[in-house]
């Protein structure tokens, strides 16, 4: 389920004082509920890869039983790092550390010392900046925008928790606005929907 942004800036995030620089784009509520202990799950669940189902380059081969992206949105993926390939967006010099450094450089020193975190799994090209007790983020980048994924965890309400998401972007200049522009119906209608979708799947299989 999508939620106001102030879902996302209303609570004690670490993240706020590390990016004031960039755009949030999106907040989602996660079907993941749980306890107050299971933050470590989801971000396992948002890890896991199956080898047996990436090819050399990290992209799924595999028939979409596993993993935390659908076939929708793999396939939309898919199709981004197609596009990428032929205009040069995802070139090795329009990455973190080439075009933008990387977040990891404003982290306080409790931060740098602390466990880093994995890398999102499912043939997601982010890297992990860091993890505490209810926050993983990652971050990407290339020639159209540098990008944070944050998950969080947090009270649903009724004695509960549940995982929620947040995007959070920096484009580069018109042509990265003019990018998301461009891509916000599909991300909307068909992605975010079938990744809410999959991530459920996986979260009751445990």
């Amino acid at each position: 389920m999508k939620l106001p942004n102030t879902a996302h800036t209303s609570r004690p995030w670490r993240i706020h004082e590390l990016i004031p620089d960039f755009r949030l784009e999106d907040v989602w509520a996660l079907p993941t509920p749980g306890g107050p202990d299971d933050f470590i799950r989801l971000v396992r669940l948002g890890s896991k890869d199956d080898p047996r189902e990436l090819n050399a380059r990290g992209k799924y081969v595999g028939d979409g039983s596993r993993g935390i992206a659908s076939c929708v949105s793999r396939a939309l993926f898919e199709l981004r790092w197609k596009l990428g390939e032929l205009f040069g967006w995802d070139d090795d010099d329009s990455g973190v550390g080439r075009r933008v450094a990387t977040l990891r450089d404003r982290l306080p020193d409790d931060l740098l010392d602390a466990p880093r975190g994995p890398d999102p799994g499912s043939g997601i090209p982010m890297t992990s900046l860091y993890i505490t007790e209810d926050e993983w983020v990652t971050e990407l980048a290339n020639e159209t925008v540098h990008s944070v994924m944050h998950l969080g965890w947090v009270p649903d309400g009724t004695g509960g928790y549940r995982g929620q998401m947040a995007v959070l972007v920096k484009p580069n200049g018109w042509f990265g606005e003019a990018y998301m522009a461009a891509i916000k119906p599909f991300r909307h209608l068909l992605v975010y929907p079938a990744l809410m979708r999959a991530i459920e799947r996986d979260w009751q299989r445990g």
